[in-house]
């Protein structure tokens, strides 16, 4: 035995594994899904939650504290980041990007729940220990403890510029939103400063679950008598809706796994009832849906249509989102046709639709509550690749309708260029003649539509995400 090996160890603290937290483990990996692969949370944390239940990880309240735990850190991103830069002596680009989510988390612990001090940051420490190893947990521990030091207001007034000198990059910061968004959705808006912050504010908020009851195949009735005055309400706007007030799992619900109804914003029903109640001189037997994936318009569609005798063609550029129609049609009341075709090049012939839907692709900014990572993957220049999709599926659409039929144009954003510029252009430099109609009347009771013809409908005034529609109809 050498004599290193014979001196007496000098005590220390026992080493101690360190203890796995499901809850916060499982809203690091959907964070780090996210982060990695570009990963939608509102898919991601669905099929982790189910695994977890299914082991016996978790019971409801497991699940409602770990759905927080991922959605308000994603809101609230931009805002967390800037607290950080502010506690860290390095660069944010610097900080792996693991360590960045472990902190994040911890983060929204502190200033975005009502977890005490000392159990977020033991739990986002131990967290770290668990998934980064004993050295990093430790520079989590000192960052969360600076963080720690104030509340989220005490934080804002440190690191978010005064309104009066940049009112725009103020309310990023405070309002958790790259400043190009606040700048288009201002626009958007055309209003002072009470509707921007109202709509920002909206956007950082929990939307509810709505349902959707399929015409010919359930009733709002139904589903209100089979969950219960506690569980649900109706819809604000749409005879067909029902709101979930306790959350839940929606596909838990009969109605919903048999495909009678199925998981869709109000604002959404509103655009496919709005096009389906427009206005028709002559013939009402052909519907088109030019871009019906995933489906649930197309679903809303099929059953107006079949009550009326009319058919729907469901068509849908990409095969595997073709074959989620096709699923949420499965059972329709009248006869449908779904097909895998590009709305550009279309196979049908011009003139065959009475009415048709086009729900363009877009940057998706009218559903930043639902998908709250998108603020943080577009860009500007996203709007330069969209704009020719935008425009030739329009022009598909008023080729494809018959004179007198109408079109719907219809986008999940409400920025200028996805919307009104896009109507204006075609309107004036397509060869086929046609004119606006007003869409207000045909949202029978939803307040605050704007001067028209168009409409815009927005979180902060009407609890849906902010679709955005234009009646179009083919006069020659």
């Amino acid at each position: 035995m050498s004599e290193q090996s014979r001196q007496p160890r000098k005590p220390g603290k026992p080493h101690r594994r360190p203890q796995k937290d499901p809850v916060r483990f499982l809203a690091f990996e959907a964070l780090r899904a996210v982060d990695e692969r570009d990963a939608y949370a509102n898919l991601v944390l669905p099929p982790l939650l189910r695994k977890a239940r299914q082991k016996g990880d978790f019971d409801g309240r497991d699940a409602a504290l770990a759905t927080e735990l991922v959605y308000g850190t994603l809101r609230r991103q931009g805002t967390y980041d800037a607290v950080i830069a502010a506690c860290v002596d390095r660069p944010l680009r610097e900080v792996d990007p693991p360590v960045l989510d472990v902190l994040s988390l911890g983060v929204h612990q502190l200033l975005g729940t009502r977890i005490p001090t000392h159990a977020a940051v033991s739990a986002s420490v131990e967290l770290a220990r668990v998934v980064l190893g004993d050295g990093r947990a430790k520079f989590v521990n000192a960052v969360l403890r600076k963080v720690a030091q104030h509340d989220l207001d005490g934080w804002l007034e440190q690191i978010a510029p005064p309104y009066d000198d940049d009112a725009e990059d103020h309310l990023a910061v405070v309002h958790s939103h790259p400043r190009w968004v606040v700048s288009a959705l201002w626009d958007a808006l055309g209003g002072g400063r009470a509707g921007i912050e109202d709509l920002l504010e909206a956007d950082n908020e929990r939307p509810e679950v709505t349902l959707v009851a399929r015409p010919g195949r359930s009733t709002a009735g139904e589903l209100l008598g089979v969950l219960g005055e506690e569980s649900a309400l109706p819809g604000r706007w749409s005879p067909y809706a029902v709101r979930l007030t306790e959350g839940g799992e929606p596909g838990a619900i009969d109605a919903v796994r048999e495909g009678r109804a199925g998981v869709q914003d109000e604002g959404s029903q509103l655009v496919a009832l709005a096009l389906a109640n427009a206005p028709l001189d002559g013939p009402d037997q052909a519907w088109l849906d030019g871009c019906a994936g995933p489906g649930g318009k197309a679903a809303m569609l099929a059953g107006l249509a079949a009550e009326r005798g009319a058919v729907l063609l469901a068509s849908e550029k990409q095969p595997h989102r073709a074959g989620l129609v096709a699923k949420a049609l499965a059972g329709n009341p009248g006869p449908y046709q779904v097909i895998a075709a590009d709305g550009i090049r279309p196979p049908w012939r011009p003139g065959t639709f009475d009415r048709v839907l086009m729900d363009v692709p877009c940057t998706g900014l009218g559903a930043l509550r639902r998908r709250p990572e998108a603020r943080w993957r577009r860009r500007p220049e996203d709007l330069d690749g969209f704009a020719p999709l935008q425009r030739g599926l329009l022009r598909t659409a008023l080729d494809s309708v018959r004179v007198g039929g109408v079109v719907g144009y219809a986008t999940c954003s409400p920025h200028l260029a996805e919307t009104r510029a896009v109507v204006d252009d075609v309107l004036k430099h397509h060869t086929v003649a046609a004119e606006l109609i007003d869409a207000r009347p045909l949202l029978p009771g939803v307040p605050a539509l704007g001067e028209g013809p168009d409409v815009q409908l927005w979180p902060h005034l009407h609890g849906t995400d902010a679709m955005y529609l234009a009646l179009i109809r083919r006069t020659a």
